[in-house]
């Protein structure tokens, strides 16, 4: 039996109904993956660490799982890709940092423990800005990813190479984690569903913690069904992870076929602003105009603290960076730095050639606003503001059930186009911060493409736990349009 070149571009659903069917195994699946990984990666770089063996070995044991026919999941024998931010038993963990080059933690985050348990094939970990600290996948201290769609730009960040991958079709699917947007703002960079559940929906067990009030597990997919799939099997409580949420998980994939007939979405003035790229403007118009014409009504509301996400996002998060990252100091684990003349120095010269240059200035940053007189001023007042900020949305829920906006206020930028300047980068995620200051789910979809042939995402923000009615409106979009089916020329 030989694989077809066009069955790794196809979604979980269609590899899954494709397994059971036995068109092909998961080893041959497996396979194909692993050859365009070969083929594509050297140029694209969204893969720090390919793990073929224990990827086939797997498969091997999805195929014999398939062939029992017993605890088959969509997810059985689909081979997918993981952020290096989660721990994996045994293989490198790198978080895209010198400090961390030569980690293999001896335990599996709790959502790869899903991932296996669902019977999914692990191809490996993806490229990622260090830490999870950036916009543009720019920040990793091996290489920059490339966006499949225009290898001049950037694919996003900081789950940059998730999101190529996916884009790529060098994995079914992908997860990442979101603090800012960090998986929703490289989905619409490169053409992918990205979705980020509510805070505590997925545990945060065994991902390496950047921001932990504000970091959540989640997927890129390429369609919103798949994004349901992925969900279903890695959301639900957690005894290691206090934070997590105790709700049952419904199966999502089920209930997305209701339409968005009656369904109220906000628009929030805030998020359409001057500055917004005029092509990005005019393609969220268009999918608001057709979100109507679908059933839904629009509904104006105003979210009256937006203009101080940035400044809350990073002092909260820079301060939260500061406290975990203070755990790499050469000692137990990670990178040490030679010669030191003592303990000391020891601690400096690990932290100084172990951290790269971002990672560096938001710890500083999150120090200086933590320290002994500055700690009122900053942290403090910005923990109250990210509590209007929350209330801005609790009120503007009761008058609507989603809300759509776009996702980032430009297409991919080209790359070492902002890595000078840091403010300008930090705006790239000006429409997805405010979603984790809240704990709220979100979703970046397809929505068109720039003249240039840059794909644009649009944004669907929900109550928490209301990951069911941003994945029903999303998957009405998508089902009235031909944006998610397209692939870039590699």
């Amino acid at each position: 039996m030989s694989l077809s070149p066009d069955t790794v571009l196809k979604t979980i659903r269609g590899l899954s109904d494709g397994l059971r069917k036995r068109e092909f195994t998961s080893v041959e699946l497996t396979n194909g993956y692993l050859e365009r990984i070969e083929r594509l990666d050297q140029r694209l770089r969204a893969y720090i660490t390919v793990i073929a063996d224990d990827a086939l070995s797997r498969a091997k044991e999805a195929d014999e799982r398939l062939k029992r026919g017993a605890d088959v999941t969509p997810l059985t024998g689909v081979p997918i890709s993981i952020k290096d931010i989660f721990c994996t038993k045994g293989v490198k963990t790198t978080c895209a940092s010198k400090i961390l080059s030569n980690f293999a933690p001896p335990f599996d985050s709790t959502v790869v423990k899903k991932l296996k348990h669902a019977g999914a094939v692990l191809l490996g970990k993806n490229n990622m800005d260090e830490f999870a600290m950036g916009s543009s996948t720019e920040n990793s201290a091996f290489f920059k990813t490339l966006n499949p769609w225009d290898i001049e730009r950037v694919p996003g960040g900081s789950s940059g190479g998730s999101a190529a991958s996916v884009a790529a079709s060098m994995c079914a699917a992908s997860l990442g984690t979101d603090t800012g947007g960090s998986i929703r703002q490289p989905a619409a960079c490169c053409g992918v569903v990205g979705l980020k559940p509510t805070y505590g929906r997925v545990s945060r067990y065994g991902i390496i913690a950047f921001a932990s009030s504000l970091d959540q597990a989640g997927s890129l997919t390429k369609d919103v069904e798949d994004a349901a799939i992925v969900l279903s099997a890695i959301a639900g409580p957690d005894p290691r992870d206090s934070t997590s949420i105790t709700a049952p998980v419904p199966d999502y994939a089920a209930l997305l076929k209701t339409g968005v007939k009656g369904l109220k979405i906000g628009i929030p003035k805030e998020y359409f602003i001057e500055g917004i790229d005029p092509e990005v403007r005019a393609s969220v118009d268009e999918a608001l105009a057709l979100l109507k014409a679908l059933g839904a009504e629009l509904v104006n509301i105003t979210l009256p603290h937006t203009e101080y996400a940035i400044s809350v996002y990073y002092l909260v998060a820079t301060a939260e960076a500061s406290s975990n990252l203070a755990r790499y100091d050469g000692v137990k684990y990670g990178l040490r730095a030679e010669g030191a003349a003592d303990l000391l120095d020891m601690y400096n010269k690990t932290r100084d050639k172990g951290f790269g240059s971002e990672v560096k200035r938001r710890i500083m940053l999150g120090t200086y606003s933590l320290s002994a007189g500055y700690y009122d001023a900053y942290y403090k007042k910005a923990s109250q503001v990210r509590a209007l900020i929350k209330n801005d949305f609790d009120e503007a829920f009761k008058s609507c059930d989603c809300i759509v906006t776009p996702t980032s206020p430009t297409p991919a930028f080209k790359i070492g186009e902002r890595v000078e300047d840091p403010l300008t980068m930090y705006l790239s995620d000006i429409f997805t911060i405010s979603c984790n200051l809240a704990g709220l789910p979100g979703i970046s979809i397809p929505c068109g493409f720039t003249k240039a042939g840059l794909p644009v995402g649009l944004q669907i923000l929900g109550r928490p736990l209301g990951e069911a009615t941003i994945l029903k409106a999303a998957y009405s979009f998508e089902q009235a349009t031909e944006w998610h089916k397209r692939r870039p020329q590699l």
